[in-house]
């Protein structure tokens, strides 16, 4: 009975394997994806047909420019402050000497653990409470340009937010680079006389920095998007915008469409930046075997006597 049932379940077996052939799979697979793509693409060209407004469109392109300027300005400062202060997050997450370390999970733990929109609300309604009401310091902004780019308290908190949020994400991407780094390169470098700051400067980071690329770069796409919630500190960003002239023309559509043109034009050329930035990342793994090698051969060291 037992060799009957086995062969039952070997024949069921056979059956399965043949309907599931590699060949069906694609085929349901790309039938699915055909599927997929009519829907969103009848969906969109149904929107763009019916329920748009091109005389409001076209008249209100203008304030969606201002509004990408902005949002570029605030992303392109939180990103360069994100990520350099991400590194140094990183490496305190590795360090060796606990008080760091512990302030480095801390950090990261909180940002990580908390919504941005309260770290927002932290920090744009938190602190000038600290003061009398009127005597807050930066309750005045500094005009750079008339109409565009105003550098207040908002605009501040925009920065700092982003800045504090994203620099935890980062500090984690380059953890994790680090830690994908084999050990062996650091125990070959310091067995060739380097420090343990000149190994990770040499040697470790610019591995940890390629295999973290995606991560971080991931982060910064996210980073746009986050602007998003900026909306709820008044600043004029993208989805304030919409609001403003959704209340005003009564119209959802004719922005929504601006709105997903505007942060796609922001979106787009980010990843296509990052993948180049990994695409041009050659450094070579290496295995721990050959890591004092490698090394000797990459720096033109000679035999150590």
């Amino acid at each position: 009975m037992a060799e009957t049932y086995a062969e039952e379940r070997s024949g069921e077996a056979a059956a399965d394997e043949g309907l599931l052939t590699d060949e069906r799979v694609k085929l349901a697979g790309m039938a699915v994806a055909l599927v997929f793509t009519a829907v969103i693409l009848g969906f969109i060209a149904l929107i763009l047909l019916e329920y748009v407004n091109y005389d409001l469109l076209f008249s209100v392109v203008p304030r969606f420019v201002v509004a990408f300027v902005r949002v570029v300005i605030v992303v392109v400062i939180s990103s360069v402050l994100a990520v350099t202060a991400g590194v140094f997050v990183g490496l305190g997450r590795v360090s060796r000497t606990s008080i760091t370390h512990s302030i480095a999970t801390a950090y990261v733990q909180f940002f990580r653990g908390t919504p941005l929109l309260f770290q927002l609300f932290i920090i744009y309604l938190g602190i000038p409470s600290l003061w009398p009401p009127g005597e807050f310091p930066i309750s005045e902004g500094y005009v750079v340009a008339p109409a565009v780019f105003v550098v207040d308290w908002t605009f501040i908190t925009a920065v700092v937010a982003l800045t504090l949020n994203h620099a935890a994400y980062v500090g984690e991407a380059v953890k994790g680079g680090i830690n994908a780094v084999p050990e062996g390169q650091m125990e070959a470098a310091r067995s060739l006389g380097m420090s343990y700051v000149d190994s990770m400067r040499e040697i470790i980071l610019p591995q940890a920095w390629r295999n973290a690329l995606a991560a971080i770069g991931n982060d910064q796409v996210i980073l746009v998007k986050d602007t998003s919630l900026l909306t709820v500190i008044a600043f004029p960003e993208i989805i304030t915008v919409f609001r403003e002239i959704n209340s005003n023309q009564f119209d959802a559509w004719t922005p929504i469409v601006l709105v997903a043109v505007t942060y796609l034009a922001i979106t787009l050329p980010l990843m296509r930046t990052v993948q180049y930035l990994e695409d041009r990342a050659e450094w070579g793994t290496g295995d721990d075997d050959e890591a004092s090698g490698g090394l000797r051969e990459r720096f033109g060291w000679g035999e150590r006597r």
